[in-house]
């Protein structure tokens, strides 16, 4: 079943029509893994951010269990259905890591009996100790920082989890074991859809779309699908 679909979805920075997105239709499914992948400046952030909501289309949908998400309300969809993490982790670095990702309950205003306990699992599941949990962000390491910030971002048990270059500032074994997070995520039935630059990182996906930027000089040149790899 189609989790997310993308219809004819462009998307243009200004009035004067500069396209960065043009006429593009995609599927996702819940229990995959989806690596976008393409040269600087073709879009992937920008897709990204219009498939979390953060951005709208210049014209075509985007739809979330077949509901067009222009016509949901957008901190709902945000703050229940789709997790985001960030290269650069956007985490608050004077809170402790289970810290951040109660804040993140509280902004979603998760109902939760217990959310440091509910925190602390999570982070136990994502590979941090309990007294790695209890730390101060600013006291730990790249790596550590970017499970926090996929607990965070499982916190509220989105049905999407949206990475932007999530192993771009790691070393490479580190890089393996959040892949293997990402595995496993999507074995649990989430729709797990990455940016990256990294080759390894696409080689362990189900799919790969590869954006290609729209040329300068011909504005009908379009995004084009390479589909299942």
């Amino acid at each position: 079943m189609n989790l997310l679909k993308l219809e004819n979805l462009s998307y243009s920075y200004n009035a004067q029509g500069n396209k960065v997105l043009d006429q593009m239709s995609y599927e996702f499914e819940a229990g995959k893994m989806y690596a976008i992948v393409g040269k600087s400046g073709a879009g992937k952030t920008t897709l990204l951010s219009l498939i979390s909501g953060l951005a709208s289309p210049t014209s075509g949908k985007i739809l979330f269990n077949d509901e067009d998400i222009s016509k949901m309300d957008k901190y709902k969809y945000r703050s229940q259905h789709v997790g985001v993490i960030f290269q650069s982790f956007n985490l608050l670095q004077n809170l402790t890591a289970a810290e951040n990702v109660v804040l993140s309950m509280d902004i979603a205003e998760m109902k939760q009996s217990n959310k440091n306990e509910y925190a602390m699992a999570l982070l136990d599941k994502v590979g941090l100790s309990t007294d790695e949990s209890k730390r101060r962000v600013l006291k730990l390491s790249g790596g550590q920082q970017q499970r926090v910030a996929i607990a965070r971002a499982l916190s509220y048990n989105p049905s999407i989890i949206l990475a932007d270059e999530p192993t771009g500032n790691l070393d490479g074994e580190t890089q393996e074991e959040i892949m293997s997070i990402f595995r496993d995520l999507a074995k649990e039935g989430k729709c797990i859809i990455i940016v990256t630059h990294s080759p390894a990182v696409a080689d362990v996906v189900d799919e790969i779309w590869e954006l290609q930027s729209i040329s300068k000089t011909d504005p009908k040149d379009k995004q084009k699908e390479l589909g299942c790899v």
